[in-house]
């Protein structure tokens, strides 16, 4: 000990350079901290997701559960196994041991799965995944009088992607209205006047609402993997679906036989602010992520986005104002003062 101290004496230089040292690493290693409200843990958990279009849960329990079941036993580290069945879809849950690499453990579960003997025709994949460990960091709501909600959905989903592209902020969550369903109402009259039969449209729906593979092609150079896409996702994608085809070329579609709409589901779980509809968003943070400064980028972001609609919405009824004047005194008399309207219409929308 004394021949340490004398060396530093000798050469405060040297003491000082690693008193310098831990400076500029303590500092590093503070600023990579990330902050959260609880201790953080690993996840220990694998979910199997399983969907069946047209399924029954018993049909899901002994045609899909149980087979994946059966082959999970074998697998070691694995603490339980749940699942649930539903109408169209399954739902497994796979829990480590503590301690253990949950990825090394997914990846034979995911082997696990791809050694089932068979699925049922028209299964869709299976989804295989670690459940993330994530904490709430903040929530809020888009409300508005009068808004309906399907335009406070679309208010919220472009919040979401615009939340997504910040780094740092990767789960983020909407909550508060019903799924989106397209209604097919196949009407009476249209079956009788083209002949038709209500299974003729169903099936017609059916095989043009699909995603499936072909198999593959094989090149010297490269390989091709086919796949049909044709699944529509809003009803007026559907709207000329040809139902019925004659020899003569005549051809019969949807939107003459049946009358397509977009709609929510009849869920009634709804979420409402001062008394109106709202939709909800819950950004969540990983261990890796910052909850301080995901919130703070947040509560910046919702200021901004405030500011901003503020505006749209002067602008807008400064816009419905000038229309109601130029309809009420119809001062269009000639084409100047019809330019001049557009004009002054075009520079309130541009501000």
């Amino acid at each position: 000990m004394k021949n340490l101290l004398a060396y530093f004496i000798k050469y405060p230089i040297a003491g000082w350079i690693i008193v310098l040292g831990f400076i500029l690493f303590g500092y590093f290693g503070f600023t990579n901290l990330t902050s959260s409200f609880f201790p953080l843990s690993e996840s220990r958990v694998i979910t199997i997701k399983l969907a069946y279009p047209g399924a029954s849960p018993e049909e899901m329990e002994e045609g899909v559960v149980l087979k994946i079941e059966d082959n999970l036993k074998g697998i070691v580290g694995i603490d339980r196994v749940t699942s649930k069945s539903y109408e169209n879809s399954a739902a497994i849950t796979v829990e480590t041991f503590k301690g253990l690499d949950t990825d090394v453990i997914l990846a034979e579960v995911k082997n696990a799965v791809d050694k089932v003997p068979s699925f049922p025709s028209g299964m869709e994949p299976p989804v295989i995944a670690k459940k993330e460990a994530t904490r709430q960091t903040i929530a809020f709501s888009v409300s508005g009088e009068g808004v309906p909600l399907a335009v406070l959905k679309q208010k919220a989903q472009l919040i979401e992607k615009e939340l997504l592209r910040k780094d740092g902020i990767s789960q983020v969550t909407i909550s508060g209205f019903p799924d989106e369903e397209i209604e097919i109402a196949v009407t009476e009259a249209g079956l009788r006047a083209y002949n038709l039969s209500f299974q003729q449209v169903a099936n017609a729906v059916a095989k043009n609402s699909l995603i499936t593979t072909g198999g593959s092609i094989k090149t010297d150079a490269e390989e091709y993997l086919i796949r049909a896409s044709s699944r529509a996702y809003y009803a007026n994608e559907l709207e000329n679906i040809v139902v019925k085809s004659s020899e003569n070329g005549n051809v019969v579609l949807l939107k003459e036989v049946a009358t397509l709409r977009d709609k929510f589901n009849e869920n009634p779980n709804g979420i409402y602010f001062n008394g109106n509809t709202a939709v909800n968003i819950t950004v969540q943070n990983t261990n890796s992520e910052d909850l301080i400064s995901t919130a703070d980028y947040v509560k910046k972001y919702i200021g901004e986005y405030l500011n901003k609609e503020n505006d749209i919405k002067k602008k807008y009824k400064a816009c419905q104002i000038l229309m109601h004047s130029a309809a009420k005194s119809c001062e269009w008399k000639d084409v100047n003062s019809q330019l001049k309207f557009l004009k002054k219409y075009r520079d309130i929308l541009q501000k």
